[in-house]
């Protein structure tokens, strides 16, 4: 289904995965009213984790914010499959990253930047959003990025 916002994500060079299984006794997707709450994605890319390890250990700042474009492909796709098409998301709300990083590394917004830079292209203003970005020992899988958000929708 071809629809301006996935035109849009066509015109950046980004394709939609099938949406990532659940790693655990949760659901992708809650729709509460005219609001989603998303569960956290891992940068998942055909099976494969995206930049495994420790950011400011193994893994530089580039590549978790790479990991972290991956993480909202992942959403979108969790997004796209309860609404049938991106087209009705109004605006996001909120966005949650976290960041495993080494004690003392401090460029946990730097990182979930390319996240939320991301959204703002592909939506516009509509992307824009409050945001926490957090620092975190670890996260499931070994992944260095994890991404949550809160969407709002059109009926």
């Amino acid at each position: 289904m071809s629809t301006e916002i996935e035109s849009r994500i066509a015109s950046l060079g980004i394709q939609l995965p099938t949406p990532p299984a659940p790693q655990g006794s949760y659901v992708p997707v809650v729709r509460a009213g005219e609001m989603l709450f998303c569960s956290g994605v891992l940068p998942m890319l055909q099976g494969e984790l995206v930049n495994p390890g420790i950011v400011g250990l193994d893994v530089t700042v580039e590549q978790a914010q790479e990991a972290a474009r991956v993480c909202i492909a992942n959403l979108l796709a969790n997004i796209r499959a309860e609404l049938g098409t991106l087209d009705r998301v109004e605006r996001f709300v909120r966005l949650g990253g976290f960041v495993a990083s080494t004690a003392g590394f401090g460029s946990q917004p730097e990182v979930i930047n390319a996240a939320s830079n991301l959204l703002a292209e592909i939506f516009g203003d509509a992307g824009r959003h409050a945001r926490a970005a957090v620092g975190v020992a670890s996260l499931p899988r070994n992944a260095c990025v994890e991404i949550e958000a809160v969407v709002a929708v059109r009926p």
